[in-house]
């Protein structure tokens, strides 16, 4: 098995024509091959199949179990300033770009930079909107692969997000800070300029800064 090549074998990063007929039931990543699929789906079961024979360390996929190996091995592609070790010399380059600072794709619209060409190619849709990625339910289009999977939990009602602190569930991680943020957290960032109130959210406190202004929208 070519564990490189499976592991790029999704619509994440990616921009290409490749048919990818097979869907992950969970969240609805596309593949185009179905043993890809297979090794994806452990991911969101927890089985791990491939156990590393240096320190017996289980991993859910061959390429993450090759990525791991390579911190047992002479450290060839390793990062010096950090220390990360990575499976390729093409990998490890692109890492050294987190500590440089280096942004060699650039846009020829607004000329924003980015370390890696994917990303380059992901914010151009912006530009173009372009939007390959369709809902298979409602036919709606988005224009990043992230994007789909979050929508789709319109359809399945699916609320991977559980807060730790109480039984509710959200369909996305930010609304799932916010309910900590106004429901368990006693933090009150915004201050009222005029009678010091505290309030945890900011559209509170310019809802009660009206009573000062005396403002009625």
């Amino acid at each position: 098995m070519n564990v490189e090549a499976n592991s790029t074998d999704t619509t994440d990063g990616r921009h290409d024509d490749k048919p990818r007929p097979h869907w992950c039931n969970v969240c609805y990543k596309r593949f185009a091959w179905r043993q890809s699929l297979n090794i994806h789906e452990r991911m969101h079961s927890g089985e791990k199949l491939f156990q590393c024979t240096q320190c017996e360390k289980r991993f859910s996929s061959p390429y993450t179990l090759y990525q791991h190996m390579n911190i047992h091995g002479a450290g060839k592609y390793k990062c010096t300033e950090c220390g990360k070790c990575c499976p390729s010399s093409s990998e490890l380059a692109v890492h050294r770009r987190s500590h440089s600072g280096v942004k060699p794709f650039e846009c020829t619209v607004c000329s924003k930079r980015f370390t890696q060409s994917g990303h380059l190619v992901r914010h151009s849709r912006i530009h173009s909107g372009q939007k390959p990625y369709k809902c298979h339910v409602c036919d709606m289009v988005f224009s990043r692969s992230g994007t789909l999977n979050t929508h789709m939990r319109v359809h399945t009602g699916e609320k991977p997000y559980k807060c730790s602190l109480c039984d509710k569930s959200f369909s996305e991680s930010s609304n799932l800070q916010r309910h900590k943020r106004l429901v368990h957290s006693n933090n009150r960032p915004y201050e009222c300029p005029y009678c010091v109130i505290l309030f945890k959210i900011h559209i509170a406190l310019k809802r009660h800064v009206r009573i000062h202004s005396d403002a009625k929208p």
